[in-house]
């Protein structure tokens, strides 16, 4: 069964943003001064926002696999 590549794109977004951008924005949850005007709970929320935007913007946009079965 192939997957389609709108999954596998999203997949590679989800990975990329979990690891390198996560890691990157933990630093950035660490300096007061970039996240300082937020409150502290409301944070951790804000920062989870961009590995979600990239998913979705890397499934959004590339195109459906096209089907031979039907």
């Amino acid at each position: 069964m192939a997957v389609e590549k709108k999954v596998t794109a999203a997949t590679a977004g989800t990975f990329l943003g979990s690891t390198g951008l996560l890691a990157v924005l933990e630093a950035a949850r660490d300096n007061t001064a970039l996240v300082g005007w937020m409150p502290s709970g409301l944070a951790p929320f804000v920062l989870a926002l961009v590995p979600t935007a990239i998913t979705f913007v890397s499934g959004w946009v590339t195109r459906h696999t096209p089907r031979t079965d039907a």
